[in-house]
């Protein structure tokens, strides 16, 4: 009898972990109109698009500069360390004296003013967005949104755009781009209401392009823009065309499970030329534990770190900074820059300088916050996505899933590129390779869905 319900109580055991780990959950009912800006739903809404220039004002500028000059001195780095305990106080006075000194607050402001900015309101925020149309004829132009993380914006893609709105010799499509920065980012408006989350901004972009008039569309993005990009697509797979991520996750229970399982057997588990880059688990974990600090900060209290950052450029300037650096390249802590070579310094100093006079540092870090808070969002990630998807894995992107994971929530993974180079902004540090594999993968795109209206006559 014992034996007999021990086997029993293991069954059911194992029929539960698996349901659990292979579940398909419904979608979450969503309100598409759910309103995020101040107050209560205006009755009428405003649906105009409005042109919009980048200015960077004198007044700003001028307290900026002020508040640059009047910082106190900073502590030294310790003897013989370079990055290994944060950013080198050294180096970034040289930042910082750039920043004062020889950054052209005019120059930049103009080069981000080469492409058309518009802004409109999407449920109640004003949502800023560039839009590059192609002059071209005799070409099919397909439409691309593209999102940034953080703590990025739209300018993030300021050396790509204008590669992906020229026609190239072999492809007979072009982009038109629109970059939208993502709700309390850069220039569009933060929300005063707790849980907007990745999913609910997926809806909000939906919106846009709808807005727009686009009923259907790509989508290219990263970070936290790859989260709410993989949620369109999994909740309008209608009109997502097809994804391309230059951060690919699948965040299933059964995808944790494989990462782990495959530790035991690396080599079965992922190509060998790759196997370091998540195996042996312990150096993953060392580097996510070393680097992770300020994530759990800003998942928890984005908003008591928010004060120092708010207050002082200075102290602004050394956490992006630091962050940028070790992105693009984690192995250079014995380096005074930490990395930051990678990625020219002027781009970097418009990410802080937009991040500044935009007081948008923590409307942008409270999305760690609600990223966990709400069950919609793991409900989301459980849902498997059909759309055919491209992914492409940069050498000190954040993390790596071999492809094998990454079907676990990307069913029509139709490319899949792994680069022996750049990190996590890779439009800034490899506008270069990022443009191409797009391109690349759009033609994969139309092809799944040509083999897909094939199949579809062919059963009528």
């Amino acid at each position: 009898m014992i034996p007999t319900l021990i086997a029993t109580f293991g069954l059911a055991s194992g029929l539960a972990i698996t349901y659990y780990l292979f579940k398909s959950p419904n979608p979450p009912e969503l309100d598409l109109q759910k309103w995020w800006g101040s107050g209560s739903p205006v009755a009428v809404v405003d649906t105009s698009i409005r042109p919009f220039k980048i200015e960077f004002n004198y007044t700003m500028i001028k307290d900026l500069k002020e508040r640059l000059h009047n910082r106190r001195t900073f502590t030294k780095p310790l003897q013989g360390i370079q990055s290994e305990y944060g950013i080198n106080t050294i180096y970034l006075e040289t930042v910082l004296d750039y920043w004062v000194e020889d950054y052209d607050f005019k120059k930049r402001a103009d080069l981000l003013n080469m492409f058309p900015h518009y802004k409109t309101n999407i449920q109640g925020l004003d949502i800023h967005f560039i839009r590059v149309k192609p002059d071209v004829e005799d070409v099919e132009v397909l439409p691309l949104l593209m999102l940034h993380g953080w703590p990025s914006s739209s300018k993030e893609f300021d050396k790509v755009i204008p590669m992906l709105t020229r026609p190239r010799v072999g492809y007979n499509f072009v982009f038109e781009v629109i970059a939208a920065d993502l709700p309390g980012y850069g220039f569009s408006e933060g929300t005063n209401k707790p849980g907007l989350n990745p999913v609910q901004i997926g809806v909000i972009m939906r919106n846009l392009m709808m807005r727009l008039g686009f009923e259907k569309f790509y989508i290219q993005a990263g970070d936290w823009g790859s989260q709410c990009a993989t949620h369109m697509a999994t909740l309008f797979p209608e009109q997502v065309l097809g994804l391309h991520t230059n951060m690919p996750l699948s965040s299933k229970p059964v995808s944790t499970l494989k990462l782990i399982l495959g530790a035991l057997v690396p080599r079965l588990a992922v190509d060998r030329k790759y196997a370091d880059r998540i195996y042996p688990l312990k150096n993953l974990f060392s580097y996510l534990l070393r680097e992770s600090g300020y994530f759990h900060i800003q998942a928890t209290k984005p908003d008591t770190i928010g004060v120092a950052l708010t207050d002082s450029p200075s102290g602004l300037a050394a956490y992006i900074i630091e962050k940028m650096a070790i992105c693009s390249s984690r192995i250079e802590l014995d380096t005074p820059h930490g990395g930051l070579q990678h990625l020219d310094l002027d781009d970097v100093l418009d990410t802080v300088t937009i991040t500044w006079m935009n007081n948008c540092i923590v409307t942008s870090m409270r999305l760690y916050a609600e990223g966990f808070a709400l069950p919609e969002v793991q409900t989301v990630h459980d849902i498997p996505t059909y759309v055919p998807t491209a992914a492409i894995n940069f050498l000190y992107e954040v993390i790596y899933q071999p492809d094998w994971i990454l079907r676990d929530k990307f069913k029509n993974l139709v490319r899949s590129t792994v680069i022996e180079s750049g990190g996590h902004f890779a439009a800034m540090q490899t506008p270069n390779l990022l443009t191409d594999d797009i391109f690349d993968s759009a033609v994969e795109f139309l092809k799944f869905h040509e083999k897909n209206k094939r199949i579809r006559d062919q059963n009528y």
